[in-house]
C-alpha cells in the first residue's frame, strides 16, 4: 500500500510541511526531513526549484530562487536523497513544475522517484486531461500517485473528473491567489470548504495555501483531512533556523 493511504487511515487530520529543497542552504534537504519527521509531520511536500514558478507567492519563490543560486537542481535532488528510506519513514511527495520533469525525461524521473522510494508527485502545470491520456500509465508502472489541485473556481464537473482520476488526495487550494500564509480564513473560504464536503468526493481532500497557524491549520482540518502549511514554514527556517523546526510544529497542533 502506497505510504500516502497508510496515512489516511483512521480519524487523524494529516500535517503536511512544504519547503524548497536546498534552502535556506544546499544540504538542508535531508536535516530538514529528519526535523520534520521527529517533530510529528504526517507527510513532507518536497518543492522542486523553478525559475519561473506560476503558482508561488513571494515566500516560495525567494527560497525557491535561493536554492537555485546555492546550485539545486533535479539531479542534486535525487542525489540527496539516495538511501532516504533508511532513516524517513514518513510519506514523500515531490512539487514541483512540468519543465524540470520533461528535461530529465519522464519515465526517467518516474523511474528515479520509484528507486528512491518517493510516493508521489504535484505538478500544478499538468493538466490532469494530458496526465490521464499521457502518462497515467507510467505512474501507475513506477507505483506513483500524482495529486490535482482544484480551487473556488473549478467547474464541478472539472472536480468530479480529478475525483474519478485520482489516488491519495486532491490538493484543495483555500483561493485562487498564490500560495501565502494568512492568519484566519474569511467566509467565502469557509464555503467553499462546505462545498466541497457537501460533493462527497471518493478521493480525499487537504487545505493548501494560507495556513499558518493553529487557526487556519484547525478551519481547514475540519473541512478535510488535513491542511499543508508552505510559506509560514519557509518564513519560519529562514529566521529560526533547523533546530527549532520542532517549535514550529507544536505552535499548530
Amino acid at each position: 500500500m502506497n505510504r500516502i493511504d497508510q496515512k489516511f487511515k483512521g480519524d487523524k487530520k494529516l500535517l503536511s510541511i512544504y519547503f524548497s529543497a536546498g534552502y535556506p542552504k544546499l544540504e538542508d534537504t535531508v536535516p530538514i526531513l529528519k526535523q520534520l519527521q521527529s517533530s510529528g509531520v504526517d507527510m513532507v511536500e518536497i518543492g522542486l526549484p523553478f525559475s519561473d514558478p506560476l503558482a508561488d507567492g513571494p515566500t516560495i519563490q525567494e527560497s525557491s530562487t535561493q536554492a537555485l543560486r546555492n546550485g539545486m537542481s533535479t539531479k542534486k535532488l535525487f542525489q540527496q536523497l539516495e538511501g532516504i528510506r533508511k532513516e524517513i519513514e514518513i510519506p514523500l511527495i515531490i512539487m514541483g513544475y512540468f519543465n524540470p520533469l520533461l528535461q530529465f525525461g519522464v519515465e526517467n524521473f518516474c523511474k528515479k522517484c520509484h528507486e528512491i522510494g518517493i510516493d508521489g508527485l504535484i505538478i500544478p502545470d499538468l493538466p490532469v486531461e494530458v496526465y490521464h491520456e499521457k502518462y497515467k500509465t507510467l505512474f501507475d508502472q513506477y507505483g506513483l500517485y500524482n495529486m490535482f489541485l482544484i480551487t473556488p473556481q473549478t467547474s464541478e464537473s472539472r472536480i468530479r473528473f480529478i475525483d474519478q482520476v485520482s489516488n491519495g488526495f486532491i490538493y484543495m487550494v483555500s483561493s485562487a491567489s498564490v500560495t501565502g500564509a494568512k492568519n484566519t480564513f474569511g467566509e467565502t473560504q469557509k464555503s467553499y470548504f462546505k462545498r466541497i464536503q457537501n460533493m462527497n468526493l471518493k478521493t480525499r481532500t487537504v487545505v493548501g495555501f494560507g495556513i499558518s497557524n493553529a487557526e487556519t491549520y484547525s478551519d481547514a482540518a475540519n473541512a478535510s483531512g488535513g491542511a499543508i502549511i508552505g510559506s509560514a514554514f519557509i518564513e519560519f527556517l529562514a529566521s529560526e533556523g533547523i533546530d527549532q523546526i520542532p517549535k514550529f510544529i507544536s505552535s499548530i497542533r
